[in-house]
């Protein structure tokens, strides 16, 4: 199958220090790729060089064929890929509906009514339909980050970049927005997500990939790489994790 985010020697410095070092990895149409490693690995920078939310020194990044660089068809890239952050970013004084429908309207041109029908369907597809004329601070967390999730697809991107989407959530929140996830998951949308959540990456994932500073170290399938990772480093990682 066609990869559609291409990523060659990839090397990220922040002065000195290599935050990314070398990066292969190809994620095809339809993948869920699920990013683990202790904090510091380089999980979380190596999503944001996909749509250029951080510039990188070495290497190069492709979505769909498309070389990701400064330029003129950021914007363009940018908007195929959808991203989903730790801290919902919604626009406080916006409802739900009017934050889901904001980007079809400035950046597709979507027709006003339009972009809102899609944008209460999708809603209604993240289970806040009733909840579409709230503003954030009238939601929970949960609520939030199912918002954001809404907010991203209402673009219609051919991928989905999810920056440890649950770490600022309450713990019985957790579970609601992985749920949302994993419906997506199973409708095939291509996705990249780094994650702390084991038990998600081993029901949802179709590869896991392990990173410790800036290196891909291990990547396979969740049945092989929970139950027989090849790797020293990734078995001590695992083991530590998952006694808690």
């Amino acid at each position: 199958m066609t990869a559609l985010i291409e990523i060659r020697g990839l090397c990220k410095f922040y002065g000195t220090f290599e935050a990314l070092h070398s990066i292969d990895l190809d994620v095809t149409a339809g993948e869920v790729v699920v990013v683990i490693g202790p904090s510091g690995s380089g999980k979380s920078t190596l999503i944001r060089c996909i749509n250029l939310l951080e510039d990188y020194q070495r290497g190069e990044v492709l979505v769909d064929g498309e070389r990701v660089v400064r330029g003129k068809g950021l914007a363009k890239v940018r908007a195929e890929v959808g991203m989903v952050f730790q801290s919902f970013n919604l626009f406080p004084h916006l409802t739900a509906l009017a934050n889901v429908a904001l980007g079809p309207l400035r950046v597709r041109h979507m027709p006003k009514r339009e972009a809102e029908a899609r944008a209460l369907a999708l809603l209604e597809k993240v289970g806040l339909g009733a909840h579409a004329h709230k503003r954030p601070a009238q939601l929970s967390g949960g609520q939030q980050q199912r918002v954001a999730i809404a907010r991203a697809l209402a673009m219609e991107p051919k991928v989905l970049l999810f920056d440890e989407p649950t770490s600022a959530l309450d713990p019985e929140m957790v579970g609601e927005v992985l749920d949302v996830m994993q419906n997506l998951a199973r409708t095939g949308v291509t996705m990249v997500v780094v994650t702390h959540e084991m038990g998600f990456a081993r029901r949802v994932a179709d590869r896991v990939i392990f990173m410790e500073a800036g290196r891909v170290i291990e990547q396979a399938p969740p049945e092989q790489f929970f139950s027989a990772p090849r790797e020293e480093r990734t078995q001590a990682f695992l083991k530590a994790i998952l006694q808690h």
